[in-house]
């Protein structure tokens, strides 16, 4: 069970994923989550630095997609920016969401990256399908409710798995 909550790769921000690492194990699509992981929750606004980042993902020829467990028009505005395909309301840690998001991006689970914020939903829901997972700190302290007291689950998780030696 443990290992399930356990990323690939652990990493402060998204600048700090090693894209060409990426390629060179044979990645080929990126699966990003959406509120706090690429865009801050709430907010329409993208950093100019984030919306340059993916442009390069994408101009390196990296399939993407984004899963999300909000709401549909939120999701698809974000994602028409970048003309991305989306899954909204993926309940995750569910494999539905990732499922779909692979057929859209026409790869296997071996080839594709699972980018979130948060062990319970993105990481395990990647790990539960065999897909890479890169953990990032959530951009903004600023989150929903439920989100903000799943952290603190979050956070033991955290201890038991270095505890145990299976994270840094």
């Amino acid at each position: 069970m443990y290992r399930l909550l356990c990323p690939t790769l652990a990493v402060e921000t998204l600048f700090d994923i090693d894209i060409d690492a990426l390629a060179a194990q044979g990645i080929r699509g990126i699966i990003f989550d959406l509120d706090n992981t690429i865009i801050p929750w709430d907010s329409r606004e993208m950093d100019a630095t984030i919306v340059a980042w993916l442009r390069d993902v994408l101009d390196r020829g990296f399939k993407v997609a984004i899963v999300s467990n909000n709401w549909r028009g939120r999701v698809r505005e974000i994602a028409a920016r970048f003309d991305l395909p989306f899954v909204s309301r993926a309940y995750k840690p569910a494999k539905t969401g990732f499922r779909r998001a692979l057929v859209e991006l026409g790869l296997e689970p071996g080839e594709v990256a699972v980018v979130g914020d948060q062990l319970f939903t993105d990481v395990l829901g990647g790990n539960r399908l065999g897909l890479m997972t890169i953990w990032v700190k959530p951009l903004s302290a600023h989150e929903f409710i439920g989100t903000r007291i799943q952290r603190r689950a979050e956070r033991l998780a955290v201890r038991m798995l270095r505890a145990k030696g299976l994270m840094k």
